[in-house]
């Protein structure tokens, strides 16, 4: 019976592993969280949310992307659209993570501007795509 040991003990540390890669359980707070630094530090919504003839955001189109109100003052790669985040479609809650800790997105070059490489820790990060991914319609 002692030869079996082994290969449970390694069958618990390949679960628990597992388990441990999962993301953990959204909660209330990890959502307002996010929602801070989305709307607060990240300030998205800018570039992310259209705007109304007086400039004042359309909540109906919160984070639905939005064609960019200024452009630059001399030649460079721009992106003249800022495409929607709320409900990341076009990003893996994972893909998200490390995009707002890096500036990297799969299988493209780093951010385009006026879109800033953000540096965050990887718990904001995981709070922001969990907000941004609650508001998948």
């Amino acid at each position: 019976m002692r030869h079996r040991e082994p290969l449970v003990a390694s069958l618990v540390l390949a679960f628990a592993g597992a388990a441990s890669a999962q993301p953990a359980k959204v909660t209330a707070d990890t959502l307002a969280r996010g929602r801070y630094l989305v709307e607060e530090a990240g300030q998205c919504q800018d570039c992310h949310t259209p705007r109304d003839q007086k400039g004042q955001f359309v909540k109906q189109q919160w984070l639905l992307g939005s064609e960019l109100m200024f452009k630059p003052t001399i030649p460079m790669p721009w992106m003249a659209m800022a495409p929607p985040i709320a409900g990341l479609p076009t990003l893996t809650r994972d893909q998200a993570v490390r995009f707002l800790m890096t500036g990297e997105r799969p299988g493209k070059p780093a951010v385009t501007p006026p879109m800033p490489e953000y540096r965050f820790s990887k718990a904001d990060a995981e709070a922001m795509a969990a907000y941004l991914k609650s508001l998948a319609r």
